[in-house]
């Protein structure tokens, strides 16, 4: 069986029998969820670039419905970087990153309209109120924006009584639970990019992150987050992408 797993390019940690590593930096827990479809979602030699410092390069990546894949390093290794990689926000510096088999560049609008991605910063404007600011970023991202969209997510996020509240009335945890509200109204979606999506949550905003991030992989849905806490979610367990393994010497 070992050289089974050579021979596909992965390797088994020792004293882990559940545990494969994908090259220098990418772990997995389920050997049942190794799949041999082309991946969705997929990244080929990837180097990234800022300013005159390469954070990385010879990253090799690909998604697949069902997994969420936790993206660690230390400051400053790119994780941010890649996200916007992956969202097709910025260029690489090498390599490529492809969608069902064609560049991002090629897929355009078919890519974005598949991919929910939400930035550290929760771009929401004071002066709106909760359920205007949702609206507005419904409608930024091609969806319908009517009330009748938005307000089911804001209950689900626990902020349909703020409805009507300033933006600038919101604590920081609240101000994420809105902009998360949008994995909420873009369910269907089936990559989610999230940069901290767990920042500033508590243990209440935690758990309904948790259970909005199993259902998008019952779902078949995919998604690719950063957090610099501990993930509690367990269905299904996350995928390990250590970035630093990729720093550029």
């Amino acid at each position: 069986m070992h050289q089974a797993f050579q021979s596909s390019g992965l390797t088994r940690d020792k004293g882990s029998p559940r545990r494969l590593r994908y090259g220098s930096g990418f772990e997995r827990d389920a050997i049942s969820d190794v799949s041999s479809s082309r991946p969705a979602l997929a990244a080929s030699q990837l180097a990234c670039r800022r300013g005159d410092r390469l954070l990385f390069r010879g990253l090799d990546f690909s998604l697949q419905g069902g997994q969420i894949v936790w993206l660690r390093g230390p400051n400053g290794s790119g994780k941010t970087s890649l996200l916007r990689l992956l969202a097709g926000l910025s260029t690489p510096a090498e390599g490529s990153v492809t969608w069902d088999g064609v560049p991002l560049r090629q897929a355009g609008a078919a890519y974005h309209r598949s991919l929910c991605y939400l930035a550290h910063a929760n771009a929401l404007k004071d002066d709106l109120t909760v359920l205007e600011a949702l609206q507005f970023l419904a409608r930024l991202h091609g969806q319908a924006g009517d009330a009748a969209s938005v307000e089911p997510a804001l209950r689900k996020v626990g902020l349909f009584s703020r409805r009507n509240a300033a933006v600038r009335t919101l604590s920081q945890g609240q101000r994420r639970r809105v902009a998360l509200a949008r994995l909420q109204v873009d369910a269907a979606a089936p990559v989610w990019i999230l940069d901290e999506p767990y920042d500033a949550l508590d243990a209440e905003g935690t758990a309904m992150l948790d259970e909005a991030l199993s259902q998008h992989a019952r779902r078949g849905g995919a998604a690719v987050l950063t957090s610099h806490i501990d993930l509690s979610l367990r269905d299904p367990q996350p995928v390990t992408l250590q970035l630093d393994a990729y720093a550029a010497r």
